[in-house]
């Protein structure tokens, strides 16, 4: 089941795990959107500190505590048994976000500085005395504080590795005559491996199908919309942070207009991957988290692409790495792409690829609310 709730929501980058409240627990989850018109305790029982918060922002607040303590739903609650109190580090888990909340509050002027993550860094019990001799390990998606800012003056600006990056890409030109891509191939998590299909629809639409034993695990997104449907479960419409990410990758697979996705973008540094020189990018969008962009000093491609999500008590990061790129008609592809993110990873691996074949509408619609089981999912 853990292999399957993480893996029917991979979204080219997107890894939405089922979880519960750390504060209170699941009541009926809404299969109909309306959950992003609701607060958390209009749609989950016994909500104690978030309260007010909307209910789409749930889920991904209980992901950030699992990836700041390194633990799982069970931690905290009961299974089958959200709503109830009888652990004592969900009754811990609430004092501990009551703590953050007044520590931003008394000292940062109410700006999230002070995160779960600060003092935890991964383990269920931060440790209070410093380790001698240690290599400090370096989480994904933490933010490097240099004590001084890195001389960019001698690098190229982001216009011209953007640019730079088209003319790998087979050219502004031919970038732009992509109107649609069909992929198949295998998704792989551990040592499992699933039959995975990708439609996609320039500019923001994308449907990836997941072949599992028991049943299809669908994840799409069209325009403003996003859903989950996996077997035996209702329809999980994404939260607009989620959104938001996914629309965000379905753009990325169609690189013509990588300039207007983007406000505005700035070089930040050079880095290394797997021994290759990088540019990062530091791109922004109006009210959003920036987005990192990495691109191989030589080949000009886009490798790697780091992004955030925002929830109540912090950003959930997503980082994808994109790998074998191939010409194909006169145009590089990646054919591998991995998703990671705190809780696990996978990869996909294209086998076969099509592009410009008609894809109708209809492909891109979201199930009916009243064709999916009303059963709840398990803890992520």
């Amino acid at each position: 089941m853990r292999v399957k709730i993480l893996l029917g929501a991979c979204v080219a980058g997107a890894v939405v795990g089922w979880g519960a409240d750390a504060l209170g627990a699941q009541s009926a989850q809404p299969s109909n959107g309306t959950a992003t018109l609701k607060t958390t305790e209009q749609v989950y029982k016994n909500i104690q500190v978030l309260k007010g918060v909307p209910a789409d922002q749930l889920i991904p607040a209980m992901q950030f505590i699992t990836a700041s303590l390194g633990v799982q739903c069970d931690f905290c609650h009961l299974e089958n048994a959200f709503e109830k109190d009888d652990k004592e580090t969900k009754l811990t888990a609430r004092k501990m976000m009551r703590m953050m909340f007044a520590i931003n509050k008394d000292n940062f002027d109410g700006h999230r500085e002070v995160t779960c993550y600060a003092c935890h860094r991964g383990a269920h019990k931060p440790v209070v005395t410093p380790i001698i001799n240690e290599e400090a390990g370096h989480f994904v998606g933490e933010e490097k504080m240099p004590y001084e800012e890195p001389n960019t003056t001698s690098m190229p600006t982001a216009d011209q590795i953007l640019g730079k990056y088209l003319q790998a890409f087979g050219g502004t030109e031919a970038a732009a005559g992509i109107s649609t891509r069909i992929q198949k191939g295998m998704l792989t998590v551990g040592t499992e491996h699933f039959p995975v299909e990708i439609f996609a629809k320039a500019p923001d639409k994308r449907m990836t199908t997941v072949h599992f034993p028991g049943g299809d695990s669908i994840t799409g997104i069209n325009g403003e919309e996003g859903w989950l449907s996996t077997p035996g479960h209702a329809v999980h419409d994404m939260s607009p942070s989620e959104v938001d990410g996914a629309k965000m990758d379905a753009e990325l697979f169609f690189p013509a207009e990588l300039k207007l996705i983007f406000q505005e973008s700035r070089v930040e540094h050079q880095d290394q991957i797997d021994g290759r020189g990088v540019y990062v990018i530091s791109a922004m969008r109006k009210n959003l988290p920036p987005v990192q962009l990495l691109f191989d000093q030589q080949s000009g491609l886009l490798v790697r692409v780091l992004r955030f999500e925002e929830t109540p008590l912090g950003r959930n990061p997503t980082e994808i790495d994109y790998a074998d790129y191939r010409e194909q008609d006169g145009v590089k592809t990646p054919f591998r792409w991995t998703v990671a993110r705190p809780n696990g990873s996978f990869t996909i691996q294209i086998e076969q690829m099509q592009k410009n074949v008609p894809i109708g509408e209809d492909k891109f619609a979201k199930p009916a609310a009243a064709a999916q089981s009303d059963s709840q999912p398990g803890p992520g």
